[in-house]
Order: C-alpha cells, then sequence, then structure tokens
C-alpha cells in the first residue's frame, strides 16, 4: 500500500509537472509580441483585370508578426533582436481581438482604394473616388451611441446632412452644445439604419462630439479592374507598394529592372506618403528576401512628437539605423510621395 501510494505522489507531481510546463510555454498573457514578419510579392494578391503581374522582380509589401505572447515567449522576446513588447491595452485599446482585426481590415481596403486611385490617375487612366461616409473606428463608453453604433459601420449623415470628410464632420458637431440630440443616419452592413443620441464634452480633446472615433471611407471606380486578395493581412503600410505595383503593371514601364523591391507607407490620395510604425522590423523581413531596396516615408518629425519625444526620428532614419545594425547591403531610400519612388526607379540603375 505504501509503495502504491508512493507512486501515485509520483504521478500527481509528474501530471503537476507538466500542467505548469504547458501553462509556462503557451498560457497567454496579457502582452504581444511585435517582430519582424515576411515579405511577399505584391502580386500573388493583386490582379489588374483578372491578370497577375508577370513581369519579372517583384514588388514586395512587408508585414510585422504580432502575437499574444506566453510566459515563456515574454521572457525570450527580451533576447530577440528587433521585438517589442505591447501590453493588450497599448495594442488593442478600448476594443477586443475582433474589433482590433477589423479595424485592421478597414485600414487594408482604404490603401488598396487610394492605391488603385493613386496608380490610375498617375498613369493617365479613366479613373474616380467618391466619398462615402465615416467609418467607425471605435464609440467610447460614455458615447450615447454606445450600443448603437458599432465598428465597421459607416455613418452617412447627421441630421439628415452628408459631410464630404470626417474632417469637416469633426470641425461643424464641434460647435454644437453638449447635450443636443442629433440623428446619425448610417450603413449597417451596407443596410441604411438611423440612431438618436445626444452629443457630449470631449475631455480628451476639450470639444463637443458624439464618442465616436472615425475614418473616412470612399470608393474607387474605373474601366480598369483592380481586385485584391489580401485576406489575413491588415492595417495601410502597404499602400506605397501597393500603388507601384498597380502603376507599373498598367502602364507596362520596367520600372523595378527585374528586381525585388521593398518599402512601406501609407498612399493618401494626392500622392504623398505616410508614416508606418515597426518600420525597424520591415527593414530586416525585406532584407531576409533578398530586396535590393527599400522604400522609406521621409517626413518631418512635428513638433507634437518632439515634444513627446526629444529623441523622435523620421521613418527613414529609423530604417537607416536598423539596416546598419544589420549590415544589410539593401539600399534605404527616403521618399515623400509616390512620385519621389518613381523618380528613383527611373534614373537609377538597380543591381
Amino acid at each position: 500500500m505504501a509503495k502504491n501510494k508512493k507512486i501515485r505522489t509520483k504521478i500527481m507531481l509528474i501530471f503537476a509537472a507538466i500542467v505548469l510546463l504547458q501553462a509556462f510555454l503557451f498560457m497567454p498573457v496579457p502582452y504581444y509580441l511585435e517582430m519582424p514578419g515576411s515579405a511577399e510579392s505584391i502580386s500573388d494578391y493583386i490582379k489588374i483585370d483578372g491578370k497577375k503581374d508577370k513581369q519579372k522582380g517583384k514588388y514586395m509589401l512587408v508585414y510585422v508578426s504580432i502575437c499574444q505572447a506566453s510566459p515563456a515567449s515574454f521572457l525570450a522576446s527580451f533576447f530577440m533582436p528587433f521585438t517589442d513588447r505591447l501590453s493588450k491595452s497599448e495594442l488593442l485599446g478600448d476594443s477586443n481581438a475582433k474589433e482590433y482585426d477589423m479595424v485592421q481590415q478597414y485600414y487594408m481596403d482604404d490603401a488598396v482604394n487610394e492605391a488603385q486611385y493613386v496608380a490610375l490617375k498617375k498613369a493617365g487612366k479613366q479613373v474616380s473616388r467618391k466619398y462615402v461616409g465615416m467609418y467607425v473606428m471605435s464609440v467610447a463608453k460614455n458615447s450615447n451611441f454606445k450600443n448603437k453604433l458599432q465598428i465597421g459601420d459607416v455613418v452617412t449623415a447627421i441630421d439628415g446632412k452628408h459631410y464630404n470628410s470626417s474632417q469637416e464632420f469633426i470641425k461643424l458637431i464641434s460647435k454644437y452644445r453638449s447635450g443636443k440630440e442629433i440623428t446619425v443616419t448610417y450603413l449597417h452592413n451596407g443596410k441604411p439604419k438611423q440612431a438618436k443620441g445626444q452629443t457630449i464634452m470631449l475631455d480628451s480633446v476639450h470639444r463637443v462630439g458624439i464618442g465616436i472615433t472615425l475614418a473616412d471611407r470612399t470608393e474607387v471606380s474605373s474601366p480598369i479592374k483592380v481586385s485584391a486578395d489580401m485576406e489575413g493581412i491588415g492595417g495601410p503600410s502597404a499602400g506605397l507598394m501597393m500603388t507601384l505595383a498597380i502603376y507599373q503593371q498598367v502602364t507596362g514601364l520596367n520600372l523595378r529592372q527585374g528586381q525585388k523591391i521593398a518599402g512601406t507607407g501609407t498612399m493618401n490620395a494626392d500622392g504623398s506618403v505616410g508614416d508606418i510604425g515597426g518600420i525597424d522590423k520591415k527593414v530586416v523581413s525585406s532584407s531576409k528576401a533578398g530586396a535590393k531596396i527599400f522604400f522609406a516615408p521621409n517626413n518631418p518629425v512635428s513638433k507634437a512628437e518632439k515634444e513627446y519625444d526629444k529623441n523622435a526620428k523620421t521613418n527613414y532614419q529609423e530604417a537607416v539605423a536598423a539596416a546598419k545594425k544589420i549590415k544589410t547591403k539593401m539600399k534605404i531610400v527616403p521618399v515623400r510621395t509616390f512620385d519621389d519612388a518613381v523618380r528613383y526607379l527611373e534614373k537609377n540603375k538597380i543591381n
């Protein structure tokens, strides 16, 4: 009996050790790891009139990998170069994982729209851009529209008035008094609906609003059909590279000279390139993928950014620092506009 009891005790200890080991290796903690992801050919995702780009070389979209940490991976991350740790609130804010994914998908959809518009316009092709409404990115807990509007809804009018941009809406509604009742017309899963609520004072910005975060929702139309299957890839940072890919395919130009060209940056309708996060990680992924060129946004650091962080750097400066650290031969090229990238490719031999 004593021997059997000892055996049972050993089995229980072994089982407990296995459970603890599994928890250490796999149990999620409220932190996420941001690390280098992958650099992939845009032609695998985008088609023009149903056809892939078959010219030699590749334009590459580069993404950052984000995964929830376990105790083991969290500790290991301190020894992993180019890996950052983000708390759940830093990454998701007040959103849950599903809502976060929806916002990232919006960013990608919008990036495809803007890339299509800029590329076709620069190529001299027929294209138009229509403002649809304001995409709901988040709804504050104290908003009168909490549980009425949802992330992914598109606000099309306030009190029957249609706005031409989210900034126009913000400017005009800030003139309302707090507590004013308004009617919001919106699209939910493509179907028109209305909701009533009151304006509130937004303490964080010291003005009146309705307590929702908005972004512009647009539609682009052209006889040239651009289709993009970006499932599983979110965010706006592939904008510049998608614009280059679409532009080269519709013009037939050989800008990339048969080489692998990577880069990052959002694309705005006016052709300007916007800053992004995690550029150091994207430099690492692009270099590993064999890219010859990496385009990096080079917009000036704003006064507000300098006040927040006196050591703040431009995306280009961050990219150069990462390139030096990994000793890559890949050339880091600064850009502020789509035209900057095209001019560089036209005037420089890539080898």
